[in-house]
């Protein structure tokens, strides 16, 4: 399969309807190329995220699936339909720039925000109310927007993103400005919608969100998808790494070695042979090379990312979570 495709596995996609489709999606701005022929698949009931570099063409790509804006060229079915403001009613979006009336009380703007999708506004104003006492802020209820802190506007918009009860969420650097305590809070809310058969997608430059949270990803670099598929095809492109700790640093053993070893003071590092390391531990075993550790470890989805995208897009890619980069 060509992982550029967009696809999961095909016996995923054989089991579970997509929610999104895109193929070929290309946007221009003033003649500037933004996005170059995107596709991406994902099924019902998947988190999926789009990661890469901040300018990669991530926000340009999720407004073109949400019929925000309209590509140049390619094709685009959302729930179902080729026009996505068929089925606005059905998808929650939670945009990078976030933006409430500050004189609205908290309530009343998930209300709001519910009724911008076609939800009845008393029913969105009551559900707004036991939406802010789930989350541990009934105490806010009747505070307006500008007598919240950051951390609490950003929940109640992101409250507001679901109100409705979408079908389909779309969330544009939900986790950014959040601290660690609200990025884990975040987390597991959407590790709760999937749960309920909610279709997830984000877009992040923070890999430890993706690696923790995606079933799938797409890779966006200069507007291009050089990969979409599942986070474990990603880490499998790129073999598992051993450490090897010995008390002698030389002898007869050190011919069984890889080729590609890098020894880096006691230790010795290099990609697990295809052959296993069974024939490896012999050699050391009877070369007396005196074993003090060994420990083999799966890439990472940084690694991937680094052998899929490039060292420069890996630059702008945050490894951790944000709250721990700062």
């Amino acid at each position: 399969m060509d992982m550029a495709t967009g696809e999961f596995t095909a016996s995923v996609e054989s089991a579970r309807n997509l929610a999104i489709e895109a193929r070929g999606l290309v946007k221009r701005f003033d003649g500037t190329l933004a996005v170059d022929g995107v596709d991406i698949s994902v099924p019902e009931g998947a988190i999926y995220g789009v990661l890469g570099p901040n300018g990669a063409g991530k926000t340009t790509s999720l407004r073109m699936l949400l019929g925000i804006i309209d590509p140049d060229e390619g094709y685009r079915r959302v729930l179902g339909a080729e026009n996505p403001q068929d089925v606005a009613r059905l998808i929650g979006y939670l945009p990078e720039e976030r933006g409430l009336y500050p004189a609205m009380k908290a309530y009343e703007a998930i209300g709001f925000m519910g009724a911008l999708r076609g939800l009845p506004l008393d029913v969105g104003r009551q559900r707004g109310k036991e939406l802010m006492e789930a989350h541990g802020l009934g105490h806010a209820i009747d505070k307006q927007i500008r007598q919240l802190s950051k951390g609490m506007a950003q929940t109640v918009q992101l409250l507001g993103t679901l109100v409705h009860e979408p079908k389909l969420v779309v969330f544009d650097e939900p986790f950014s400005g959040l601290d660690a305590i609200n990025q884990g809070k975040l987390e597991q809310l959407i590790r709760g919608l999937a749960d309920k058969g909610t279709t997830v997608i984000f877009s992040t430059h923070v890999i430890a969100h993706a690696e923790r949270l995606c079933e799938g990803i797409a890779i966006i670099a200069g507007g291009k998808v050089p990969y979409a598929g599942s986070v474990e095809e990603a880490r499998d492109r790129i073999p598992a790494q051993v450490r090897l700790e010995t008390r002698k640093r030389e002898g007869p053993w050190r011919a069984a070695l890889p080729a590609e070893t890098r020894q880096v003071g006691d230790f010795f590092y290099f990609p697990l042979p295809d052959s296993g390391i069974e024939p490896l531990l012999k050699a050391l075993i009877e070369g007396e090379a005196g074993i003090q550790s060994l420990s083999i470890e799966r890439a990472g989805l940084h690694d991937a990312f680094v052998a899929i995208a490039g060292e420069a897009a890996a630059q702008e890619i945050v490894t951790g979570s944000e709250g721990d980069e700062a």
